[in-house]
């Protein structure tokens, strides 16, 4: 080998190995700030096993109140009915303060014992000085999903398929069939139980990052309260996930009007490879689907 190939060669190698490490830094440094912020700022709130119940609830009402105030001016303004799944049945009053109630009594009962619960008995969330790369934080987020999605679809199924588990625990849920963001948890305290053990549970097993953990438990809040917001937005997620690989909230909808459907929170290959899979038409989404509902209730 000449002189001068041999120094290409060992050029060409070390700019490689140059721009595997600028890559691998660069992502690094995407997250990095903001952890150093978080530790640096928030050290004693993030640490503690209450700030993950915290952010959740938190994230939830505040969605609530967007999609609330939306439902409310809807009748009027036809720029935000136009995008309702059921333009021509406003949500009113009595619906609002019914699961609302329900939902704050479920939170007194069950999320405030269970917070206090963590706080008292539960370590400090250990702080880690790095921050998640890029890829393990996507890749950690999406784990969790997957992993989700198939626990509440065996959950979902079986509390459909066996009678007394539908009357005893999800029965509450399903007295809606036009959900709208309220209904999200308008439901039995050992459903509220379940959903938030795994949301918990699933990125320990995962052994993700908190910071991961954190923005995961978020996510799956705001595609919870997505599915049964009534809207049909064009930046709503399954309007963004190609291939009709995403549920959203009109195939949540048809799971309402139809409940032996759709069991699926996040994704439709289970839905798919079950048999359990439908899509309504825009049409018989106004439909009352009274029929279909009570069909469910002795599923």
């Amino acid at each position: 080998m000449s002189v001068g190939r041999l120094l290409r060669t060992e050029a060409l190698s070390w700019m490689s190995n140059v721009d595997n490490v600028t890559g691998a830094l660069s992502q690094d440094l995407v997250l990095q700030p903001i952890w150093d912020y978080l530790r640096q700022n928030h050290h004693d709130l993030i640490r503690s096993p209450l700030f993950p119940v915290v952010l959740s609830v938190t994230a939830y009402f505040l969605l609530v109140v967007l999609y609330t105030a939306l439902d409310l001016l809807a009748p009027t303004w036809p720029c935000i009915n136009r995008y309702r799944l059921h333009p021509d049945r406003p949500i009113t009053w009595p619906n609002i303060w019914t699961t609302l109630g329900v939902t704050i009594y479920n939170h007194l009962l069950y999320i405030f014992p269970a917070a206090v619960a963590q706080w008292l008995w539960r370590p400090p969330t250990p702080l880690p000085p790095s921050a998640p790369t890029l890829f393990s934080f996507f890749l950690g987020i999406l784990g969790c999903m997957v992993v989700f999605d198939f626990q509440y679809y065996l959950w979902h199924l079986l509390h459909h398929r066996v009678p007394w588990l539908y009357r005893t625990f999800h029965a509450i849920h399903h007295q809606y069939n036009q959900p709208f963001s309220l209904v999200t948890q308008y439901l039995s305290g050992w459903e509220l139980f379940s959903v938030g053990f795994w949301a918990t549970v699933d990125p320990i097993l995962l052994q993700c990052h908190c910071l991961t953990a954190w923005s995961f438990m978020v996510f799956n809040v705001y595609v919870s309260t997505e599915d049964h917001c009534g809207y049909d937005f064009p930046w709503a997620t399954h309007n963004l996930v190609p291939f009709g690989l995403w549920g959203g909230a009109p195939k949540h909808d048809a799971h309402h009007q139809r409940p032996g459907t759709n069991f699926a929170p996040f994704f439709s290959h289970w839905d798919l490879l079950g048999g359990t899979h439908t899509v309504l038409a825009a049409s018989s989404h106004s439909a009352t689907g009274e029929s279909d509902e009570m069909k469910g209730r002795k599923d």
